[in-house]
């Protein structure tokens, strides 16, 4: 049997101060928060959903901020970089925006493709590339307007303590297709229109560790709950002990760790993020699963208020 994921469906990382995370994500970046609700194995730790105006797969980065959490060390057995993709022509906007915000950006080249390169709040890395492919946002927040605004992803950059084995999951496995290398990276393509450009580091990376300012998974979409369960099989047929189905409300996952060390994740598109509010309405309200509603006091007496909110730029 062989199959092909569409790409990324999202990338869920650790932070710190949730209201920092909310403040660099929605408040710079321009990201929406399209859901607001628990880690449902912790629950006393939100779980954050930012992405484009439907929480479209391809668009969804995902955090669990945990203010007294351990510092990570980005390595090996992780996502890197995560690659958003804005605009073709709307570099000169993000320069200065992100200047504006005293957040330092560097310009690399890499596979023929330029980007800027920056980190957010906790030391996650992040880029934007600019490309035409893939629909334009239809969400505009604190200065970012449609025509500049992030689309979602344009991919990632992994780290693993093993090249050629990951190599190998994700042509093999998980279908992707190989269209360069250069610059000590093998670049891999997707179906989809976001999410659809991984590279792959080519030299071993030391192990990372994990914590604030890292990313604990990365997940790949699946398009239903049938085509979910033939990618348990054939991932248990190459080798790896995927996870039994886990209902995560929004979309059904199971989870593997694939042989240089990366977790992975394999999620359903469908039911997304509508499912529980108005798409007008999407991270307004705390979220809880129908087995946490008992205990919805306590839980939100344990979490940080914080606020969606526009950051004003320091004058002068």
């Amino acid at each position: 049997m062989t199959m092909q994921t569409a790409g990324i469906h999202h990338i869920t990382a650790f932070v710190g101060d949730v209201q920092r995370n909310a403040d660099f994500y929605a408040g710079i970046l321009g990201l929406r928060l399209v859901k607001k609700t628990i880690n449902f194995d912790a629950p006393e730790v939100y779980h954050l959903y930012f992405g484009n105006e439907a929480g479209a797969p391809g668009t969804i980065i995902t955090f669990f901020p945990f203010s007294m959490g351990r510092k990570g060390r980005i390595g090996g057995g992780q996502v890197g970089i995560t690659t958003y993709v804005v605009p073709v022509g709307s570099f000169g906007f993000w320069e200065q925006r992100l200047a504006a915000y005293d957040i330092p950006v560097t310009k690399v080249t890499r596979i023929g493709e330029d980007y800027l390169s920056f980190a957010d709040y906790d030391g996650l890395r992040i880029e934007l590339v600019e490309r035409a492919e893939g629909p334009q946002s239809a969400w505009s927040f604190g200065g970012v307007t449609a025509e500049n605004a992030i689309k979602g992803f344009g991919g990632a950059v992994l780290y693993s303590t093993n090249p050629a084995h990951t190599a190998d999951t994700l042509s093999r496995t998980l279908g992707l297709v190989q269209i360069a290398e250069g610059d000590g990276y093998i670049r891999y393509r997707s179906t989809a229109d976001l999410g659809n450009i991984i590279d792959l580091k080519a030299d071993p990376v030391p192990e990372g560790n994990g914590g604030k300012g890292t990313v604990h998974h990365i997940a790949w979409r699946a398009k239903d709950d049938a085509e979910q369960l033939d990618w348990g099989r054939l991932v248990q047929s190459h080798g790896y002990q995927p996870t039994p189905v886990q209902d995560r409300q929004y979309f059904n996952a199971i989870y593997f760790r694939e042989t240089g060390g990366i977790l992975f994740e394999i999620a359903t598109d469908p039911p997304g993020f509508a499912r529980d509010e108005a798409p007008d309405a999407l991270g307004e309200e705390l979220m809880l699963p129908a087995w946490y509603e008992p205990h919805r006091a306590a839980i939100e007496a344990n979490l940080q208020p914080f606020e969606i909110r526009e950051i004003g730029v320091k004058q002068g």
